[in-house]
């Protein structure tokens, strides 16, 4: 049902009792209230009525088939109040769900909306703007500063950093040169760059991320509500309850009646009122859940797959190791590193930056800067030449420099070194690498206190970094240089399994392993706003801590939920035997359906509540 009708037949039935029984409370106007009633029924009922015989005819068995029962026995013994209390339970119940729901994803229109449109294609007198869809394999195109690059190609002019981590999740810029092979998606950090293409953009790696989140969600199986699930049972013991009733009385209305109070509105208000209680409680600890079925599969999860940039790690390159060569220290070698490097514009020149500013050392200024983009920087400082930069730019720019293999000093998990010369004499070098977050371990300890079986870390990062965060982390199933289609056969191998998994990640390179598998949580605070909209949970705290607490609410509110339907479930059995044996009239077992719908509302809302036994629940 539509969201917009979903609250106006609810709306409607309610107006129509409410006027019917205003009516009857006047003399003048008491022959009235049978008519409002009854036309009220007609006008409502017949379009539940025809949407549950459509479900029938497609093989549907949903638990709205006792109820369409109940409303069609209602029109035809002309017992109209009946009818249109079965009608406001059953649309009510669909507006509460339809509420929980919200809107849909918009995964695959932000996607498209955030590729480039527009490349600068080189047609030998001058630079023309095109449409990307235009670009064509051999195309000479310009990529400049902070654009993203169109299509896949290979660099064939120019110096420049480029970030791939919306591609791969690596987090150190990548040095483009002549030659390099770049993938569209990629964004130009720093000068500009001439490319020639070898793809059309709708080959590229970017439109395969934007097919791989298409599919994905083409191809999700529709979850089945709870109450629909329960029907394959209720309803044929409410038919063969109604036949007992039957033979017993040969009377219609005892019949009437037994549908009546097997009516299954705890079914269908258990689910949406408890899940709406669970995600007004997630709201609270800052997760969004989008929609009540990822809440029901969040309780089911046995399985966490976990990107690694940006999600367990920090998502920023920070200065890992400082290794300094007599008669530097650690201290000295930083500042005089520091110092050129607050001339530079790349990225890991704020990570020096940082590290020094960590240790207190004072801001020193550098003379001379001179930049070489991709590479390093020089300049002199307190009259000594110190250059930072890649092995193999200290090897051009100071031949006579005895640089050491870097391999034999690297510790497991740095993903890059830079040296550093002062007066052409190598002085130490510099480790960079991605940081584990404080709160990881906190979270992948209660997680596996939840009883969680099994976890995975998937990363484009390079292979031996993704080994060392595992280690650490104590993670066994780590598997690095994957690229979003490999993160997407990876989830689906694990499903097809029998694995229920929550995918945890925070970029674009995420968004189709999101969408594929059982639940999808996206982290926010990083500015990933593809990743949230390709998800159905969205924690908008910097806290990895909410995801065992967004399990915990999970299987706390379908624990609830059940508990609640089966109370309705039993109290409806029984008021169904009572009915089948003439105890109940159908206007009776209305009313007292309705007092069994506020019991199960009451104890479904419990869901809002806090839970004692919550995981990591500091004041709200």
């Amino acid at each position: 049902m539509r969201p917009a009708r979903a609250a106006t037949f609810p709306a409607l039935a309610l107006l129509a009792l409410t006027l019917g029984l205003l009516a009857r409370l006047h003399p003048d106007t008491a022959a009235w209230s049978p008519a409002i009633w009854r036309g009220a029924l007609w006008i409502l009922g017949f379009p539940l009525l025809w949407r549950t015989l459509r479900g029938v005819f497609r093989g549907q068995w949903k638990a709205d088939l006792v109820a369409a029962l109940a409303i069609l026995g209602a029109i035809l013994l002309d017992q109209p109040l009946a009818g249109l209390v079965i009608v406001l339970m059953q649309t009510g119940g669909e507006g509460l769900e339809a509420f929980a729901i919200g809107r849909a994803s918009a995964a695959v229109r932000a996607l498209e909306a955030d590729a480039p449109q527009i490349a600068h294609r080189d047609r030998g007198d001058g630079i023309e703007d095109i449409p990307v869809a235009r670009i064509r394999p051999g195309d000479r195109l310009l990529v400049r500063p902070g654009e993203m690059v169109p299509c896949n190609g290979r660099v064939e002019e120019g110096h420049s950093t480029v970030d791939t981590a919306r591609l791969t999740g690596e987090p150190i810029p990548v040095t483009a040169v002549e030659g390099t092979l770049l993938a569209s998606g990629s964004v130009n950090l720093s000068g500009a760059i001439w490319l020639r293409s070898t793809a059309p953009a709708s080959e590229s790696l970017y439109a395969r991320i934007v097919d791989l989140v298409r599919h994905a969600q083409e191809s999700k199986a529709p979850f089945q509500r709870i109450a629909d699930r329960y029907a394959l049972w209720f309803t044929p013991l409410t038919l063969g309850v109604c036949v007992v009733a039957w033979f017993l009385s040969h009377d219609p209305v005892r019949v009437l009646a037994v549908l009546v109070v097997a009516t299954p509105c705890p079914m269908l208000l258990a689910t949406p009122v408890a899940i709406l209680g669970g995600v007004n409680r997630a709201a609270r600890r800052q997760i969004i859940i989008r929609h009540g079925a990822a809440l029901e599969q969040l309780a089911r999860v046995d399985t966490v797959v976990l990107d690694k940039t940006g999600t367990v790690t920090i998502g920023q390159p920070d200065v890992h190791l400082v290794h300094p060569v007599p008669p530097w220290t650690e201290t000295s070698l930083l500042a005089l590193a520091a110092a050129v490097e607050r001339g530079s514009g790349h990225p890991l020149a704020r990570s020096v930056e940082r590290a020094a500013a960590a240790r207190g050392l004072p801001a020193e200024g550098a003379r001379g800067i001179e930049e070489f983009p991709g590479q390093g920087v020089r300049g002199v400082v307190r009259d000594h030449r110190v250059l930072v930069g890649s092995p193999g730019l200290a090897a051009s720019l100071e031949p006579n420099a005895l640089l050491p293999s870097l391999e034999l000093a690297r510790p497991t998990g740095a993903g890059l070194h830079a040296v550093v010369l002062v007066d052409g004499i190598f002085a130490g070098h510099l480790g960079f690498a991605d940081r584990v977050r404080d709160d990881t371990r906190a979270s992948l300890a209660a997680l596996r206190s939840l009883g969680i079986t099994r976890i995975v870390l998937l990363s484009g990062d390079d292979g031996a970094a993704v080994a060392h965060v595992a280690r650490e982390l104590d993670i066994r199933d780590a598997r690095g240089n994957l690229l979003p289609g490999d993160k997407v056969d990876a989830i689906r191998t694990l499903e097809e399994g029998g694995a229920t998994v929550l995918m945890v990640g925070d970029g674009t390179n995420d968004a189709p392993a999101l969408s594929t598998a059982s639940v999808g949580m996206a982290i926010t605070s990083h500015g990933g706003g593809i990743s949230a909209e390709a998800a159905d949970i969205v924690l908008l705290s910097d806290d990895l801590r909410r995801i065992p607490e967004a399990l915990q609410i999970g299987r706390r509110t379908l624990r609830i939920a059940r508990q609640s339907l089966w109370t309705g479930v039993g109290l409806s059995v029984s008021a169904m035997i009572v009915a089948a044996a003439g105890g109940i009239t159908p206007t009776v077992g209305a009313l007292l359906q309705e007092a069994v719908d506020v019991a199960v509302i009451l104890n479904a809302l419990r869901t809002a509540l806090p839970d004692p036994q919550e995981i990591f629940t500091p004041r709200e």
